[in-house]
């Protein structure tokens, strides 16, 4: 059993750079993969980054490439989100979830969900 809680989010302008945290408990935290999750206002939730248990692979949507990263520290249960270059299109609400599967990019996969934290980019 994980549960998660995102912090981080805010108003930020175009360009700028944010970081969200996600931290999490439960007895087998660290045997998860962790992955992150946007929504926009009429929009379907889509896939940014996930992260595999040890830290040793990360997966990121093109979307995002290059400009967002992922990263964990497992001894503080805690999984971050580095948003570099913030654009409009980057305005969401923004989710963590944890997967037992190994390789997880898809929704299905996930299986734990935090509240989500909101991010607004402004011009």
């Amino acid at each position: 059993q994980v549960q998660l809680a995102e912090s981080g989010g805010g108003l930020v302008q175009a360009g700028e750079s944010l970081r969200l945290s996600c931290a999490g408990s439960g007895r087998t935290f660290s045997t998860y993969t962790m992955g992150w999750f946007r929504q926009a206002p009429g929009k379907e939730r889509e896939f940014v980054a996930a992260i595999s248990w040890s830290g040793g692979k990360t997966y990121y949507a093109d979307s995002v490439k290059g400009r967002f990263t992922i990263s964990r520290d497992n001894a503080k249960n805690t999984v971050y989100l580095w948003l570099n270059g913030l654009k409009p299109e980057d305005a969401a609400g923004y989710y963590c979830a944890a997967s037992g599967v190994s390789v997880a990019t898809m929704r299905t996969d996930y299986v734990y969900w935090g509240q989500g934290t909101q991010v607004t980019v402004s011009s």
